[in-house]
Order: structure tokens, then sequence, then C-alpha cells
């Protein structure tokens, strides 16, 4: 009931609605309404009720209800079946995964103001203070084999990066293989987790975190020089929903490219936002460090490292630095 108040508010923005039409509408009494409005007022929406007149919204909270996205996203499939909000969870791939191993549907969205545990790449931790960033998992089911997944986080980087551009106007570089840079600072990272057996995917996790507005004093002093956000990056506060809307339209779209033409189209677009190919750079594993010129990307998405002795080293997986005297 307290969604469907909601939507008779916003379609109009500029009179008041009487609680006698919203009663007739739902068909609920007035002290129900009454008590979805105050519902509505502790969750952040400014309401005004005025005697004989009824109800206005004047101001939404910048928060990620599950209404807000909702409301204009233009996606077929992804945030359209469910989507399950937390102001704070350890971390929303945690419950992405839980949900998923329930059976609940391709495209799910699990999203959090704020992750206690969140998780980046190779065990990292991903800082994510309270309502100022987007953590969203996204359960995905393709009909795959499991060697084709690390294209997955690939993919995301090019969906992120697009919408990211579209509704901020920054220029958005990818470093190999997932991590988004603004000004060649890190302002997202991508985390996919899989469960599948030797020749199917049962499922896939795509987890985002992304700095939206953030101030510098935000990030740990140690990851000041590293990591920015796209409010210090632009200069002005990033409306988080509308941002999230174009991660989920923009993943769509990508993601049944992928599964409808392959991995070509996707990476030829990855190159083009690439700030890792034809420079020197440092890659490392858990167990290795090269330093050479990364020269290309193969159909795998593998980082192809030509060493200073002319040998070629191929990386699945591993971490880059581009700061190389």
């Amino acid at each position: 009931m307290k969604e469907e108040i909601l939507k008779l508010l916003k379609k109009n923005p500029d009179t008041y609605v009487s609680s006698g039409e919203i009663c007739q509408n739902l068909l609920v009494t007035r002290a129900a309404v009454w008590k979805q409005i105050q519902s509505l007022r502790e969750e952040g929406y400014i309401i005004e009720a005025r005697p004989r007149r009824g109800y206005r919204l004047l101001q939404r909270p910048d928060r990620l209800y599950p209404a807000e996205i909702r409301e204009g996203l233009s996606t077929l499939v992804m945030g359209q079946k469910k989507i399950i909000y937390f102001p704070t969870l350890v971390s929303t791939n945690d419950l992405a995964w839980s949900e998923a191993q329930g059976g609940c549907p391709e495209g799910t969205l699990v999203v959090a103001e704020e992750q206690t545990g969140g998780k980046g790449r190779l065990g990292r931790s991903w800082h994510s203070p309270y309502g100022q960033g987007l953590f969203f998992s996204l359960v995905l089911r393709p009909l795959v084999n499991p060697q084709e997944v690390a294209r997955v986080t690939m993919l995301a980087a090019v969906a992120l990066a697009s919408a990211i551009g579209e509704v901020t106007g920054l220029t958005v570089g990818i470093k190999w293989p997932n991590d988004l840079l603004v000004d060649g600072k890190k302002v997202s990272g991508i985390l996919a987790e899989m469960q599948g057996d030797q020749d199917r995917v049962n499922f896939l996790i795509m987890g985002a975190g992304i700095n939206v507005n953030h101030q510098l004093e935000d990030f740990p002093e140690e990851l000041q020089p590293l990591a920015t956000s796209l409010k210090l990056a632009c200069g002005q506060p990033v409306v988080r929903v509308k941002l999230l809307q174009a991660c989920l339209e923009a993943f769509e779209h990508w993601y049944f490219l992928w599964l409808e033409q392959g991995f070509a189209p996707v990476l030829a677009r990855w190159k083009e936002l690439s700030v890792t190919l034809n420079r020197a750079v440092r890659a490392s594993t858990l167990k290795e460090t090269w330093e050479g010129w990364a020269q290309d990307v193969d159909g795998d998405g593998a980082l192809l490292l030509r060493l200073p002795n002319g040998a070629i080293q191929k990386l699945a997986t591993g971490e880059v630095s581009l700061r190389v005297k």
C-alpha cells in the first residue's frame, strides 16, 4: 500500500491528493492512509499535509529504495523482478549469493546504503561509508561454460564506465581487468563470484561498488592519494538512484549482447576504454611480479605482457600498477 500511495503523490507533484481520493483508489481507510504517510516520512520523504486539501510530496530522500529504483527503470530483467534493499549489510554479494541458492530469478538486485564487510578483488575489503556510494549485486544465470565467467567482470566494467560517463559527463578509463579510474584514481571496483559445475554455471553474482558522493575525508588516509569519487571529480553531487538505473540499463545491454553475439563486441569496447594497454606496467599475481609492456588483451580477457627480453607473459588474473618508473 505504501508504494501505491507514493505513486499517487508522485503523479501529482504540484497539487494535493486528498485522503478521500487515496482511500477510493486503494480501497483503504483514512487511518491506514495516515499510518503509511507517517511511515514514508520516517523513510525521509517530506510530505505536506493540509486540512481539507490532502497530501503533497515536497521532497524525496537520497535513498536507494526499491520504489525509487523502479520508477523510470527501462530494463527488461535487471532489477525488475526482485529488489532487496537494506540500509546496512555486511556484503551485498553475500546476500545475493544466499538469494541465488534459494532460486531467486535472474536480475534480482541487492542494494545497500552501507556495507560493513564489503569485498573487493583478491580478498581485499571495499570501503563503503553510509549513504555516499552505490553498493549493489545482481544475480545472473547465464547459459555459458564456467571458463567464460571471467569475461563478465570486463563486461561489467564496460557497462559501468558507460553509465558513469552518461550520467556525469566524466571520462572513465578501465584498468585491467575491471577497475574504473577517473583522473587516474579508482572510482569503482567489480567482483564476480560463481557457483557451478565443471560444464555449467548455476548462478553468478556480479557485485559493484562505486564511490559517488564521498568527500576526500570520507576515505581512509592511505586511500586518499589512490581513490576519488564522482562528486570530487565533477564538482557536484550525483543522484545515486539515477546512476544506479543507468548502470542496470547499461549492464543489461552489454550482458545480452555478450550472450547473443559473443565476447568480441565487449572486448572491442573494453579496449577503447582501456588505460592499461600500450604502456609500461607492473603486473602481479599472488606468486610473481613482472614489469613490461601491456601489449594486448586476448579473446579470453587475459593480459598479454611483453617482457624486456621480448617474451610474452599471459596473465589470466592478477593486479596491474600503472605507476611504473
